[in-house]
């Protein structure tokens, strides 16, 4: 019997940590930034499923699809992503842009597409730092990888990688993606969206926002395939062609909204992601407890020296009366949790805490 419930326990204990890390593993890659509602993941592989440029910046923003979730703006609804090009030699730049008010655009990401003088295609996607946080960029696996490579940059086959030996069977080949085949081909006619705030495609009608923790649910599994981008993950991806990504950051664009946003935290806004809204819980009781703490002996204070003169003169205790209603009818304005705090900034409310040697007057304090 003994060995029965034993075995029971190791049973239920590997299935509760299973779970916690599953858990543990899928929070980590939570950013806490804007860039969790873009998974940059499953743009790259709707990126090279794509055959043309504008076929690509169609599914992006399209419901059915359920990449984009990006609300930059903060109207509940999502916003549009449209796709720039940039071309120098054989260098490419994807860059996916918001166009956040009339006057204000935001870089979300920019695809970069290199090819080699040995005609190798390399393939990145670098996140904006204001969405994403800084370094997070994204490559492709090795087709037929089973292990991490020995290097923390298997793409990367240029004269300063980031370790050496690297071996040849590591680099990503992504020329046999429909997209790629088609930027380098002669049928390729560059692609300028000619959309901006206000005006977007007849296919575009502006959805809700999805739970954040539905969204990353729907998406996660697309994060098999790559290397990067998420903090703490084990593989410290470099960008491929400084000088090219150096060009796009000197002229990215950038939203004073989205900076204020960021600054105020608002984007932090996460209620379905419960591993998420834990920590940003904690804070606030923190705050509240000290404020508790505070009107406890500013209650005793006052109630003991409110009780002695209250015999003598009554006079005084009924102005106070009068007073401290006051105080509550100011204090129920806030709620709960800031009234709180509220509690220990004034002594009305120290007063009313300390109730007892009021609480005969306090009773016309309630019919008011």
């Amino acid at each position: 019997m003994k060995n029965v419930i034993f075995y029971a326990i190791v049973l239920l204990s590997g299935f509760f940590n299973g779970n916690v890390f599953s858990q543990t593993q899928e929070d980590q890659k939570m950013l806490g930034l804007p860039g969790d509602n873009l998974d940059l993941y499953a743009v790259l592989t709707l990126f090279q499923k794509s055959k043309t440029i504008e076929e690509f910046e169609k599914s992006l923003n399209e419901q059915k699809t359920g990449i984009n979730n990006l609300d930059l703006d903060l109207d509940k609804k999502v916003d549009f992503i449209k796709v720039v090009t940039k071309k120098e030699d054989s260098s490419f730049t994807f860059i996916l842009q918001d166009a956040v008010s009339k006057t204000e655009t935001q870089d979300v990401a920019v695809i970069l597409v290199e090819k080699d003088k040995n005609g190798k295609v390399s393939l990145q996607i670098v996140g904006d730092e204001d969405l994403y946080g800084k370094d997070y960029v994204i490559e492709p696996k090795p087709a037929g990888s089973v292990s991490d490579p020995v290097t923390a940059n298997p793409a990367y086959t240029g004269p300063d990688p980031v370790t050496v030996n690297t071996p040849a069977t590591t680099v990503v080949a992504v020329e046999a993606a429909p997209i790629i085949q088609y930027v380098y081909s002669p049928a390729y006619v560059p692609y300028t969206p000619p959309y901006y705030y206000g005006f977007y495609p007849p296919y575009f009608a502006a959805f809700s926002v999805m739970a954040l923790g539905i969204y990353w649910h729907n998406n996660f599994y697309f994060h098999g395939g790559y290397y990067g981008g998420h903090y703490g993950g084990g593989n410290t991806v470099i960008i491929n062609n400084r000088n090219h990504y150096n060009n796009y950051h000197n002229n990215k664009m950038r939203s004073n909204t989205v900076s204020r946003n960021n600054a105020g935290g608002r984007y932090n806004n996460r209620p379905s992601a419960g591993g998420i809204n834990r920590p940003s819980t904690l804070p606030n009781k923190g705050v509240n407890r000290p404020s508790s703490g505070i009107s406890r002996p500013s209650g005793g204070g006052l109630n003991r020296p409110s009780t002695l003169p209250s015999s003598n003169s009554f006079q005084p205790s009924r102005s106070n009366n009068r007073i401290s209603p006051s105080g509550s009818r100011g204090g129920s304005g806030f709620s709960q949790g800031r009234s709180r705090a509220g509690a220990g900034g004034f002594s009305g409310s120290g007063a009313m805490r300390g109730g007892g040697g009021m609480r005969g007057g306090g009773g016309g304090g309630r019919r008011r």
